[in-house]
């Protein structure tokens, strides 16, 4: 399935990554667009680093009396002890991977793609990277969550002490009632004792929203995980296809 798609390409000459920020349920890449721009004054632009903003695939949502909605997956009730419907999960795996496929038969490799997102989106940005694909480059979160015994756990539960795993930045409001801010300290904390290494950084003013300081942070973020390319000829990416061993898994 071939998403609806903000992009942003890089201002710069050279594309060396790609950024990939994912919506909340019952948003758009253009809602989320015009809240970065709100917040920002400008777009999210990198000079070597494009920005996809896709929209989620408008089906039947549960928590709305099965209302259609865009979301990127169905669940049952927006609570943390709530299992995961892993059906609807599996089938926005196989999207999500033929964007990352996509980008790297642009010549990006996995290592300089980083995924994120707010509430629903940034938790299928937890799935992608530590379930679906574990080579990208880093994965944040905002005001997100996994579900207890959620199937991310349970992949990670299988990964060896010495395999790398992309780094994660996740970020909180305190005031959030909809995503409580212990749910996403949960996650992170139950992520840690899984091997994932990162921060988590709560927000003292904040409720289930973006924050201006939280966008700089990323932007601060994802420059660090993907550099600006200096003058030197740029290595020939590897193009090898992502290695999804758990993709759609159930």
């Amino acid at each position: 399935m071939r998403l609806i798609e903000k992009v942003f390409n890089p201002t710069g000459k050279q594309h060396v990554g790609t950024l990939i920020f994912l919506h909340g349920s019952g948003d758009t890449g253009n809602g989320l667009t015009e809240w970065i721009r709100f917040l920002l004054g400008r777009d999210m632009e990198f000079p070597h680093i494009k920005v996809i903003i896709p929209t989620a695939p408008v089906q039947p949502y549960t928590p709305m009396g099965g209302e259609n909605s865009n979301v990127w997956f169905n669940r049952k009730r927006i609570e943390m002890d709530c299992p995961e419907i892993r059906t609807s999960l599996a089938s926005i795996y196989d999207t999500v991977n033929e964007l990352l496929v996509r980008e790297m038969a642009a010549g990006v490799p996995l290592g300089r793609i980083i995924i994120g997102g707010f509430s629903m989106g940034g938790a299928l940005a937890l799935h992608t990277a530590y379930h679906l694909n574990r080579d990208l480059g880093g994965v944040f979160a905002i005001s997100s969550f996994l579900n207890t015994g959620s199937i991310v756990y349970d992949s990670l539960g299988c990964v060896s002490p010495d395999d790398r795993l992309p780094e994660l930045l996740m970020m909180h409001g305190e005031r959030d009632t909809l995503v409580p801010i212990e749910w996403g300290q949960t996650a992170f904390d139950e992520l840690a004792k899984l091997g994932v290494r990162g921060q988590f950084v709560p927000h003292r003013t904040a409720l289930h929203e973006i924050k201006k300081d939280q966008l700089l942070r990323v932007i601060d973020w994802v420059q660090k995980l993907i550099p600006e390319p200096t003058d030197d000829p740029v290595p020939a990416p590897s193009t090898v296809a992502p290695k999804s061993k758990q993709k759609g898994k159930l």
